[in-house]
């Protein structure tokens, strides 16, 4: 087992080396442009792109044409987003969406909020969930579109997003999905799920950075969207700028392996999840499981540590790539507005550590991982003043704190 350990699969992957070996010809002697019709460079590299778009349609159960290429699932995020808002906007000036979005989402609500959109921003229920109920209950005869997450990135939590996809049906309501995180790792079907919209990147899923994509669908609504980008017209006028044709036979084949190998895949890393948490569990006192028990991606483990601030743990095992709840700001560090959605306290929230596994994972790198933490955890628990406490009987909430 060679260090440091990579435990940090949904920030990003690395690249599978069959991907880089379908890319590596498309950089030097298969370089045409994909939009070059009249010779062989050209038709060489358009053939390559449009088997691509087969085996990425293919892994979501889409139509080829109904992919739109983009530089990665935050650029399809804000293309579903504002793409749609600007052409339907004389039916309707409302959307909806989640408190636990990616910022990907969130980032453009908030920046449509500003030109006089209605936004309304779902609580979720204390695993993580939308309940459908509550989609039901927000729309309105202005709601134009609802944009909800298949899996969140930090808990894991898998969203009812089929029940969700219903409801907009009957409702006659574009559905846009982010599935950047469940593209992959849990069987996906555009049809299946109802979505008309979805988000999706390759370097999630051993592919690489710079490429994403949106499904857009073209019957039963045909979805139109404002582009972003205007230029030279390219996928079908949606997203103008000459396509990445290394990237997107990167993107293809990431997605041809996921559809082979997701199946036995995500059996191994859900098991080796699960032998982490347990074995944190059986030798740490108060440590708690964030987002759903079941309903989540197979290499997603998220624990709060009661008394011990996650920056602190990071650095305490720096050998093992991981990531903490908090996100730094300039000023403050402030806790997860996922796990504060949640209901999940500021000093829980603080102590939290997300932990990421996936397909070159080792039983080793687990084993190692869990004997870390527990040293680490233990470690910072002893130097704790209010650990001590609170294994003293103290209640901490009635402790009145003196001001200075």
């Amino acid at each position: 087992m060679k260090l440091p350990i990579y435990m940090d699969y949904h920030s990003t992957t690395p690249c599978d080396p069959r991907v880089v070996d379908a890319m590596l010809p498309f950089f030097t002697e298969k370089f045409g442009n994909s939009a070059s019709r009249n010779h062989s460079f050209g038709w060489e590299s358009e053939e390559a792109v449009e088997l691509a778009r087969k085996q990425i349609a293919r892994l979501i159960h889409a139509d080829s044409k109904e992919l739109v290429f983009t530089s990665g699932a935050t650029e399809s995020d804000n293309l579903a987003l504002k793409g749609v808002v600007e052409m339907y906007r004389q039916k309707g000036d409302h959307i909806i969406t989640s408190a636990t979005e990616h910022r990907a989402v969130i980032d453009p609500a908030k920046a449509l909020e500003k030109k006089g959109i209605k936004v309304t921003y779902l609580s979720v229920e204390k695993t993580g969930r939308v309940n459908p109920d509550d989609v039901r209950n927000a729309i309105t005869d202005k709601t134009i579109l609802i944009s909800l997450m298949l899996a969140n990135n930090e808990i894991g939590t898998i969203h009812p997003i089929k029940e969700i996809g219903k409801i907009a049906k009957e409702k006659g309501i574009l559905f846009h999905c982010d599935a950047t995180q469940g593209v992959g790792k849990i069987p996906v079907d555009v049809q299946d799920l109802g979505v008309d919209l979805m988000s999706f990147s390759a370097h999630k899923i051993y592919g690489p950075k710079g490429i994403g994509a949106l499904y857009v669908r073209r019957k039963a609504p045909r979805v139109r969207l404002v582009p972003m980008l205007d230029g030279g017209g390219h996928e079908r006028g949606m997203r103008s700028g000459t396509i990445p044709v290394p990237l997107v036979v990167g993107f293809g084949k990431a997605c041809e392996l996921c559809e082979q190998e997701m199946a036995t895949e995500s059996i191994r890393i859900a098991a080796m999840r699960d032998r982490l948490e347990e074995g944190i569990n059986a030798s740490l006192e108060e440590s708690y499981l964030n987002g759903h028990p079941t309903e989540r991606l197979p290499g997603n483990l998220n624990i709060s540590f009661a008394y011990v601030e996650g920056e602190a743990l990071l650095m305490g095992v720096k050998e093992i790539a991981l990531s903490s709840g908090s996100a730094c700001t300039s000023a403050t560090l402030e806790p997860s507005y996922v796990l504060r959605a949640l209901g999940v306290g500021s000093d829980l929230a603080h102590s939290s550590i997300r932990f990421g596994l996936g397909r070159f994972t080792t039983n080793e790198e687990v084993e190692y991982t869990i004997e870390r933490m527990i040293k680490a955890v233990n470690h910072l628990r002893e130097m704790s003043p209010l650990y001590e406490m609170a294994k003293e009987g103290v209640d901490l909430k009635t402790v009145e704190w003196a001001a200075h």
